[in-house]
């Protein structure tokens, strides 16, 4: 492709999400003009994602918003194994990552407190349109780019061309469906349990991490300390009725449980709610000129809190090499497509193993001891627990931060 972005109508992205957001952000700051479509009229505020890996938080400050996210979030130093007693299997101190990442910590914050500090980054760049409140309700692939078409909330109906489209339109992907590419994802055989409170649990229990996993053949949950609440997520099997999990008696039962001593029938719920768990990849990340990352792309368990990042590192790896390709320079097409298939075969090859494993054998408490005994041994060897934060903060597989003049070369930097 000839002529430089300026030459060119600007790129679609569909979905202002993080990944979305993330992936305009990338390519407006790389000269290329964005329109950005979101079904909703303003940002989504529900409770969603809320870990930040070290890669993650390398990346984001790249972006120009790891320092405001970290200033709203919980800083998450030591990874933890407990028992229902109170007492600690195993501990990995996030420290081990310093000199492979800036960010040698995990950062627990809601995505949307991420999501308006893309959203001003991006305005701020002058090259993006916003179009709020605006559906994408037709693709049509033109041979130079794709035609969409769009209806606003007063029912007005534009077309627009674009020479590529991303989709970031999450799980129930429009473009996907548009695009006549699969979308049934594979339904775990369990499902989560959230139980949020407002009461300091690391007040109540002597040394708990903000990261924590109960291990213990009675019960095994994990538990998470955000900045002004605090989450348990238990696993459910699927058979077991949602309403009978969600009585207030059984959520208090429960968190008595869960709690050492008198700490579990001393907590305020605040909230308890049930979510899916599920597994969906696309066989490849692009139909034409019309490319998917995050969900649209995957799905993944919660578990370890892969997905999310895994999808704003799609953001970044896919911006860069698309930027490339507007900028035509020479085999940016062949670098495009390295770069989806790479994005996918680290959800295949990693995000999805790793996520699964951090629940495997959840059910079988006899297998617990031989676990237990795994995790202690990698505790004490630095070596082997620095692998391990490693893989869990998916730093080995995650796109590289660019150094000095971000946008100076995207091909050569993002690709070596």
């Amino acid at each position: 492709m000839s002529g430089g972005p300026g030459t060119l109508p600007p790129v679609a992205v569909v979905g202002a999400g993080p990944v979305g957001l993330a992936a305009a952000l990338v390519l407006a700051r790389s000269g290329v003009a964005v329109t950005l479509f979101e079904a909703r009229e303003e940002l989504a505020t529900e409770s969603r994602a809320s870990t930040f890996h070290p890669a993650t938080l390398d990346l984001l400050d790249e972006l120009g918003v790891a320092s405001a996210l970290r200033r709203q979030g919980r800083t998450v130093d030591r990874l933890q194994w407990r028992d229902l007693d109170g007492g600690v299997h195993a501990e990995l101190d996030y420290a081990l990552l310093a000199g492979h990442t800036g960010h040698p910590y995990r950062l627990h914050v809601e995505q949307a407190r991420l999501t308006p500090l893309l959203l001003a980054e991006l305005a701020a760049t002058g090259l993006a349109e916003l179009r709020f409140g605006t559906a994408v309700t037709g693709a049509e692939e033109t041979g130079g780019g794709v035609r969409l078409t769009a209806q606003d909330a007063a029912g007005r109906v534009t077309r627009t061309h674009h020479p590529y489209v991303l989709a970031a339109d999450g799980s129930r992907s429009r473009l996907r469906e548009l695009a006549g590419l699969p979308g049934t994802a594979e339904v775990y055989p369990d499902y989560a349990l959230r139980v949020v409170t407002d009461t300091p649990l690391d007040e109540l229990i002597p040394g708990l991490a903000p990261l924590a996993y109960v291990r213990d053949p009675r019960a095994s949950f994990s538990a998470l300390g955000m900045p002004d609440h605090w989450r348990l997520i238990f696993r459910v099997p699927r058979g077991v009725d949602r309403d009978e999990v969600l009585a207030p008696d059984a959520v208090r039962a429960r968190v008595a449980q869960a709690l050492p001593g008198t700490a579990g029938r001393s907590v305020r719920v605040t909230d308890a709610h049930t979510y899916r768990l599920a597994r969906f990849l696309l066989p490849r990340y692009r139909a034409g000129r019309v490319l998917f990352a995050g969900d649209a792309a995957h799905l993944t368990s919660t578990a370890g809190g892969m997905n999310m990042n895994c999808g704003l590192h799609d953001a970044v790896d896919t911006g860069r090499a698309l930027a490339a390709v507007l900028r035509g320079d020479t085999a940016a097409e062949t670098l495009l497509d390295e770069a989806l298939d790479r994005r996918r075969h680290v959800v295949e090859s990693a995000v999805i193993p790793r996520s699964e494993a951090r629940t495997a054998g959840l059910d079988d408490p006899g297998g617990l001891p031989a676990r237990i005994a795994a995790l202690r041994r990698t505790a004490a060897d630095p070596r082997s627990a620095t692998d391990y934060l490693l893989k869990a903060s998916l730093l080995d597989v995650a796109p590289r931060p660019l150094k000095g003049d971000a946008h100076a070369d995207l091909v050569s930097q993002a690709h070596r």
